[in-house]
């Protein structure tokens, strides 16, 4: 049975391989079709679609893995998302427990906490250039920013969402407010921090590119490289078009191995739940 199971397994698991890479073959004729169509067919002189053929971008893309200055954005970029989202975790978890566990302090905090939740991080970006000194800090902090809330929204409710029922068997057998914390409430609101860690280092991806489009990449500290937002900006405006769509590939692969990084260290804490 079980070697049943495992082929069985294995065969759906082909299957989608198989559906994932036809679909992926099949886009790629689409774009290489599209982006070759006014080359082709188009008058001459004719400005050539706004998308550049698929193998135009791959060629470049190819050329850029040899690049220093590629693989600086790359590195700035991920140094960024790391320290903003290593910032968020380290002050969204535990704030977001202390609300729920007391109600004083929730009265106290989670008022003002509502009211900056629904301003965008990048609202702040004019403010965090000047207020902080460096551009380097400004990107770091409005990239805190993007994770931070969802961190501390999807602690709160993972915490508040735990059958009271338990707390009221921990205290029938003599827990005391520790034991509770640690043995119940921080083991109840693992899942919820592992999805809002997750969506919140999708959004602070999309936070940290967006920063460096809009200040610079912070060029002034870094040289030549300056994240991969920047790339994509001064792509545009070198109007390299195949190098755009490299950089917008690069962010959506930097973004899904982070979060599925995540993903996976939160099914490794949480392996009660593999077993549903």
């Amino acid at each position: 049975m079980a070697a049943l199971a495992a082929d069985g397994g294995g065969g759906v698991l082909n299957r989608k391989s198989r559906r994932a890479a036809i679909s992926i073959a099949i886009l790629l004729i689409i774009w290489e079709i599209y982006g070759s169509f006014g080359r082709l067919y188009g008058p001459e002189g004719a400005t050539p679609p706004p998308i550049p053929p698929a193998s135009d971008v791959f060629v470049t893309w190819y050329h850029l893995l040899f690049d220093a200055d590629y693989w600086k954005s790359w590195y700035l970029s991920g140094l960024r998302v790391l320290s903003g989202f290593g910032l968020a975790v380290l002050l969204g978890i535990p704030l977001g427990l202390l609300m729920a566990i007391s109600r004083p302090f929730y009265g106290i905090a989670f008022p003002p906490f509502e009211v900056f939740r629904p301003i965008p991080p990048l609202a702040w970006v004019p403010i965090a250039i000047i207020f902080w000194p460096t551009q380097e800090l400004s990107i770091t902090f409005v990239t805190f920013l993007g994770a931070f809330t969802t961190i501390v929204i999807n602690v709160l409710g993972g915490a508040r969402s735990i059958d009271a029922r338990y707390f009221l068997a921990g205290r029938s057998m003599g827990a005391t407010r520790w034991d509770l914390f640690r043995r119940l409430i921080v083991p109840g609101t693992i899942p919820s921090i592992a999805v809002g860690a997750e969506v919140g280092m999708g959004i602070t991806w999309s936070v940290v590119v967006a920063a460096e489009m809009i200040s610079g990449g912070g060029r002034s500290l870094s040289g030549t490289g300056g994240g991969l937002g920047y790339f994509v900006w001064n792509s545009y405006v070198g109007g390299q078009f195949p190098h755009i769509i490299v950089g917008m590939f690069s962010i959506g692969i930097a973004g899904y191995a982070a979060s599925a990084a995540i993903r996976k260290l939160g099914e490794v804490l949480t392996p009660w739940l593999s077993t549903r």
